[in-house]
């Protein structure tokens, strides 16, 4: 029997940064850089990346689905458990 996990994650990114990593928490947000820069698409691009890497998913399972012209963002993620994401992320 599949399971329907569905993962949230809201961001603030800061496109430009030297390396893409998660830098900070601010209340139920994270602070993302961004290696890319905020044009034709890059720095959602990479921030998909990111989440899929950090998840160990494909990167159609992970979607911007608030935030896309925005520095505030809310990341999807198909298939893993919010909790999962949670502990993931308070290790970093």
């Amino acid at each position: 029997m599949a399971q329907d996990f569905r993962a949230r994650v809201t961001v603030k990114v800061q496109p430009r940064a030297k390396a893409t990593r998660l830098a900070a928490r601010f209340g139920d947000a994270y602070k993302l850089q961004l290696a890319a820069p905020p044009v034709d698409g890059k720095a959602n691009e990479e921030c998909v990346r990111f989440f899929a890497e950090l998840m160990g998913v494909g990167r159609a399972r992970v979607r911007i689905v608030i935030g896309l012209t925005s520095r505030l963002k809310v990341v999807e993620i198909d298939g893993i458990a919010q909790e999962a994401v949670d502990r993931a992320l308070e290790h970093l």
